[in-house]
């Protein structure tokens, strides 16, 4: 019996004994691009255990982010909707005060709805969803909370620091105490935390776990960049050696979790190309994005398309590579769909788990959008439709429309609105009717 067929009978094993209420461990990277994971075939990268988790699972080829920058891409994820009807259309601001609106009181969130079925629930890491109040963890539905509000903060201090220097201010809390762990290295102070609340449980459990690494400010220990040749390009082996702590820390977790535990994991959007270095944005290429074009910020796929994996024992088959279309916003529904609950009305994601559990027929057809600083994307199957599309973040708007077909063009290269005009207008009413339903037309 191969590796395969050995998965596959143990899948199918695993079926008859499937807890009514598995564990879920929800992990979320920062700035990873699509080519910055072992098992999406890069070359340089190490991801053992991440790549384990997509050989035990599937591995998503056609996965996306709900926005090519952190913050709604990241409340997305955590409420099942377009960021624009969750109130989080761009990136929030990080200030010393704790004064940020973000999620609102009473949102649907990840962590509202598995309490619901008598889950523990924490979130870990980098919060990037308001600091408000009624906008941080604790308020949205989680028991316990260890991590920062920021959008970054440096990884030794724990300090967070904005461009020319100012304002600096220390960012980091278990529930509503600020706590003081320099020079912890960040990414495995919170693999500490998270590895101590799974051993804890004897309950099912949510566990959140979001780290700030690849990010900026661009850091790692020396055991880490010891694992790469002195002689590769000096962004790619940092930016790898950032990566091979996160997926140490990912399997740090993992082992500490029952078997049976779902893990999901996803990039919060694309690689980016710069990082801010002397308080001075530089041009950056440590991160790739594969055979994707553009980088965080924009709405050609290396914004959007990233690395995504799942694990769920006795639910979904191993060994699979699927090219469904999904978005961060189908995460909530897919997952409570794979403990046995139904999804709440008024999201905007679909449930995957009976495509996944190879229970159905294809996904769902629908018509997927995007809206970022101007640019807008509508997609349906293959084709694409971008609209004033910048390359990165901060970069300028190519004015236009412009139509692809990713079946035969995923570079994203060839315009084919002349080709396929009723297509192009299709889909380009879709958008404008999609933007149209903003709330406050926002």
């Amino acid at each position: 019996m191969n590796r395969r067929q050995f998965l596959a009978a143990s899948g199918a094993t695993a079926l008859a004994q499937t807890p009514a209420k598995p564990n879920v461990v929800v992990v979320l990277s920062d700035d990873q691009g699509f080519g910055d994971l072992g098992a999406n075939g890069a070359p340089d990268i190490q991801t053992p255990h991440l790549d384990r988790i997509a050989s035990e699972g599937v591995r998503f080829t056609n996965w996306h982010s709900n926005s090519p920058v952190c913050s709604p891409s990241r409340a997305s994820v955590m409420t099942g909707r377009y960021p624009q009807m969750a109130g989080i259309p761009e990136i929030l601001f990080s200030r010393p005060n704790f004064d940020v609106a973000g999620l609102r009181s009473g949102e649907v969130t990840l962590a509202n709805e598995f309490k619901k079925l008598g889950y523990r629930t924490a979130a870990v890491g980098k919060w990037h969803l308001g600091s408000t109040p009624e906008s941080r963890p604790r308020a949205q539905g989680f028991d316990e909370f260890f991590g920062f509000y920021s959008g970054w903060i440096d990884y030794y201090s724990h300090r967070y620091y904005q461009l020319g220097g100012q304002p600096v201010f220390h960012d980091l809390w278990r529930n509503e105490t600020e706590v003081w762990e320099e020079p912890a290295y960040q990414t495995e102070l919170l693999a500490r935390e998270a590895k101590a609340f799974v051993q804890r449980q004897s309950g099912p459990f949510l566990l959140y776990l979001t780290f700030g690494a690849p990010h900026y400010p661009m850091m790692a220990p020396k055991k880490y960049l010891d694992r790469f040749p002195a002689s590769m390009d000096r962004d790619r082996r940092l930016h790898a050696a950032m990566i091979a702590a996160v997926d140490d820390a990912v399997g740090e977790v993992a082992s500490a979790a029952p078997r049976d535990t779902i893990f999901y994991f996803q990039a919060d959007n694309g690689a980016t190309s710069e990082v801010r270095a002397d308080h001075r944005a530089r041009p950056y290429r440590g991160g790739s994005n594969g055979r994707n074009r553009g980088w965080k910020g924009s709405l050609y796929e290396g914004g959007h398309n990233v690395p995504a994996l799942l694990r769920a024992p006795g639910r979904v088959p191993p060994g699979q590579v699927s090219n469904a279309l999904g978005l961060g916003m189908d995460v909530l529904p897919t997952l409570l769909g794979l403990a046995g609950a139904k999804a709440p009305n008024g999201i905007d994601g679909a449930d995957l788990s009976p495509v996944l559990a190879r229970r159905a027929a294809p996904p769902p057809e629908r018509t997927v959008f995007w809206d970022y600083k101007g640019q807008g994307a509508a997609r349906r199957r293959n084709w694409k439709l971008v609209v004033d599309p910048m390359e990165e973040l901060g970069g300028a708007p190519t004015k236009g429309q412009f139509l692809y077909d990713l079946a035969e063009d995923p570079r994203e290269s060839t315009d084919r609105s002349a080709a396929a005009p009723e297509v192009a207008r299709t889909l380009r009413a879709g958008l404008d009717a999609w933007r149209a339903s903003f709330p406050n037309g926002k």
